[in-house]
C-alpha cells in the first residue's frame, strides 16, 4: 500500500487504486447463516455514504465522539472507516453518555439512550434491513443511509495526529492506527491477495486490527466471522477451503 498513507481513509483510497474489484470483507453469521461479501469499491461506496450521514445527517465535526455499540460486523467495519473519513473518533464499545452521538445494534439499544445527541440504531439483520419501526429514541440506519451521496468529501482535512480510535481503554490517532496495523499486517504474515480468517471481537485493538485495518493495510482481505462457535470443525475446514484462507485468528 501506499506509504505516505496516515489515516484509514486513506489506506482504503489506496486499496481502491490498487484493486476495486477484489473482496476486502467477507462476513458470515453462523448463528442465521448470513453471508456478505463486499469488494473495495461496494465497502468503499457504504464508507462515503454512512460518512455524509455523519457529516451532514448527525452534523458530526471533527474531535467529536460516536460510541459505537456494535459487535464485530461488516457495518461496523464501515463506520469506523466512515468515522475516520470525518475526523470524529470511533469508540468502540464507549461510554454513550460521554459521547456526542451513538450507534447502536439491536441488544444495546436501552443503554445507548444515554447520549444526549444524535443516536442511530442498526438491525445488523441480513441484507442489512431496516427494522419494522425505528426503535424509540432513534434513527434507523438503514431508512438513513441510502439516501446518502456516492461520495464523500470532508469540510474540513483530517489531521492524522487526532485521536480517532477508541478500544479497550486505549485511543489511537490515525497514524498511529496505520502504523499499527502495518506491523501487525507484517506480525500476521499478511500480504497482498492474503486472506484472514478472523473470529476475534471487536472490543480489543487485537481483534479490530485482524478483522479490519491489518488487511487493510496490506492489500488482503479478511474473512470476519460471528458465533464461528456454532460451526462444526468439518464446517469450518470446509469454509478455510472455499475461502481460500490463508491464515486464521478464532
Amino acid at each position: 500500500m501506499n506509504a505516505s498513507d496516515r489515516t484509514p481513509a486513506d489506506l482504503l483510497r489506496s486499496a481502491l487504486a490498487l484493486d476495486a474489484a477484489r473482496p476486502l470483507v467477507t462476513y458470515y453469521d453462523d448463528a442465521t447463516g448470513e453471508r456478505v461479501e463486499l469488494s473495495v469499491a461496494t465497502f468503499a461506496n457504504w464508507v462515503a455514504k454512512t460518512a455524509n450521514l455523519l457529516q451532514d445527517g448527525l452534523s458530526a465535526e471533527p474531535g467529536e465522539r460516536v460510541a459505537l455499540l456494535l459487535p464485530a460486523h461488516w457495518q461496523t467495519a464501515v463506520w469506523l472507516v466512515a468515522c475516520s473519513s470525518v475526523g470524529v473518533v470511533a469508540d468502540l464499545g464507549g461510554d454513550p453518555a460521554a459521547a456526542d452521538h451513538v450507534v447502536a445494534g439491536p441488544d444495546r439499544l436501552e443503554e445507548g439512550l444515554a447520549c444526549p445527541g444524535e443516536r442511530l440504531a442498526l438491525s445488523l439483520a441480513p441484507l442489512g434491513r431496516r427494522f419494522p419501526s425505528p426503535p424509540a429514541g432513534y434513527d434507523d440506519y438503514a431508512v438513513e443511509v441510502p439516501t446518502q451521496g456516492d461520495v464523500f468529501a470532508p469540510y474540513a482535512p483530517v489531521d492524522p495526529s487526532a485521536p480517532a480510535l477508541a478500544v479497550a481503554g486505549a485511543e489511537l490517532s490515525g497514524a498511529e492506527l496505520v502504523d499499527r496495523a502495518r506491523a501487525d499486517a507484517g506480525r500476521l504474515g499478511l500480504a497482498g491477495g492474503a486472506r484472514l480468517l478472523s473470529a476475534l471481537p471487536y472490543d480489543t485493538w487485537e481483534g479490530v486490527s485482524a478483522g479490519l485495518y491489518a488487511p487493510l493495510a496490506a492489500g488482503a482481505s479478511v474473512v470476519l466471522c460471528r458465533n464461528l462457535e456454532q460451526l462444526s470443525p468439518e464446517g469450518l475446514a470446509k469454509r478455510v477451503e472455499s475461502e481460500r484462507i490463508t491464515s486464521t485468528l478464532v
